[in-house]
């Protein structure tokens, strides 16, 4: 079978099923492998930035041979075991319908008037503190982490799985979920974190202008604001302390004509992150169903994009 049709029928499992809690998911065994290796790691070896770039090494070699493995075992069954078992590890890579699920639960709580409900709701979403956010606060956040997890949770690993198949979707997945357990700019992590980073960014970087391509296209689809996603995205994505983060951010900013970023508390200290965007709306709830329009039209169009390239190329 195609890769093509293999990620589609990932992509609409994932669409119709998400990420079910009651199933042991990869992405949730390599953050908990990755935790486990971190203190043998860190003394063994004295250097913290060498030991993090063995815990990233282990863990994504890890991540791709297991893959690899599983691929060559079901290979000795049968094709048709190939196949189902390169949709279940593609199914695995993609986050569109968790991302969603994650945003409009807040926002059902935000409509209900349940102010409380939607702090702890957000609080799932982004790692900021979000006790003390006010309405917009917990918009600004869901908004946030629906438009910059875009890249990570969807457009990225769809990149890899057309390119390169289901191994390369699986270690860029490792890649993100090192980044998401090491890659802080903090006294514990600055150092071990900082190989889990480095290879985040390196192999975001082109997804991520990918998406910056294409997020304006998507924004016209559904009603917003293409020029301004345009606009704001090559005015201010380079803002963001990430390479790749801001560029999202800031043309989703841009697509729904409001203003992202700034100052947050993270574990009760002030930090300072920059605006992106222009406050031409001010935030509100109806924004967390834009955004994510907004996601799911720019994964589909990546997704038409991809396929017709591959089609005509390959």
């Amino acid at each position: 079978m195609r890769i093509e049709y293999q990620v589609a029928a990932a992509f609409a499992l994932d669409l119709l099923f998400g990420d079910p809690r009651s199933l042991p998911h990869p992405v949730r065994v390599i953050g908990e492998m990755a935790l486990r290796l971190e203190n043998p790691l860190r003394r063994r070896i004295v250097n913290q930035r060498a030991a993090g770039v063995c815990a990233a090494l282990l863990i994504i070699g890890g991540a791709a041979f297991s893959a690899f493995a599983l691929l060559a075992l079901s290979s000795l069954v049968a094709s048709w075991a190939r196949d189902v078992m390169v949709v279940l590890l593609l199914y695995f890579c993609f986050a569109a319908r968790d991302l969603a699920d994650h945003a409009s639960r807040v926002l059902r709580d935000l409509r209900a008037g349940d102010l409380v409900q939607a702090r702890f709701h957000v609080s799932w979403m982004v790692g900021r503190d979000t006790a003390t956010l006010d309405e917009r606060g917990v918009v600004r956040a869901a908004v946030e982490s629906v438009a910059e997890n875009t890249v990570d949770g969807v457009i990225a690993p769809l990149f890899f799985a057309l390119l390169c198949g289901p191994v390369a979707a699986i270690a860029y997945k490792a890649v993100s979920t090192l980044d998401s357990t090491f890659g802080y700019k903090n006294a514990r992590y600055l150092h071990f974190g900082w190989a889990s980073a480095r290879f985040d960014d390196c192999l975001a970087y082109i997804p991520a202008r990918l998406t910056l391509l294409v997020m304006p296209v998507a924004s016209a689809l559904v009603g917003l604001h293409p020029i301004l996603a345009m606009r704001m995205g090559l005015r201010d994505g380079r803002k963001h302390a990430s390479p790749n983060s801001g560029l999202s951010e800031a043309s989703a900013a841009g697509a729904l004509n409001v203003r992202l970023g700034g100052p947050l508390l993270r574990k009760g200290q002030p930090c300072v992150a920059p605006w992106l965007g222009d406050d031409g709306e001010p935030l509100a709830a109806h924004h967390i169903a834009r955004v994510v329009r907004l996601m799911l039209a720019t994964v589909l169009l990546f997704l038409v994009a991809g396929f017709c390239l591959r089609f005509f190329l390959i």
